[in-house]
């Protein structure tokens, strides 16, 4: 194979693999939101749940006996981390997609890197809108 060949097919499979790359962290960011979801059914379950019984709670194969306050804080603790891991794997697929467009000549994403203003910045921005 010539030169100039070879370098066409690093080229392509550097594309191919920044590109599934991309579909694989997208398809984990899905998991984990169904996993968010079916954490906030539990919790719904749990706060409509009136008594102060012990509960059986299932973690992969086996039912485990928690008390309700236990089982809330654990499904509460989960929740935070799958928060946290569905945030950090959106701001590395940002990268990553730029990373993509770069790779295949396209003009980087504009608007794409804004974050939403947090609760102090709204705040500062409904009191100068208001004066």
């Amino acid at each position: 194979m010539d030169e100039s060949a070879q370098r066409v097919l690093e080229y392509l499979t550097e594309v191919e693999v920044a590109a599934e790359d991309i579909l694989a962290d997208r398809q984990q960011i899905v998991d984990l939101d169904l996993r968010r979801n079916r954490n906030r059914e539990a919790l719904n379950v749990l706060r409509n749940h009136s008594t102060n019984e012990n509960l059986k709670m299932c973690f992969g194969n086996m039912f485990i006996k928690f008390s309700q306050e236990n089982g809330t804080s654990m499904i509460l603790k989960d929740q935070e981390q799958l928060d946290k891991e569905i945030n950090d794997l959106r701001k590395c697929l940002k990268a990553k997609v730029n990373r993509l467009n770069v790779l295949e000549g396209k003009p980087e994403l504009r608007g794409y890197n804004l974050s939403p203003l947090n609760s102090d910045e709204m705040k500062a921005i409904n009191s100068l809108i208001r004066k």
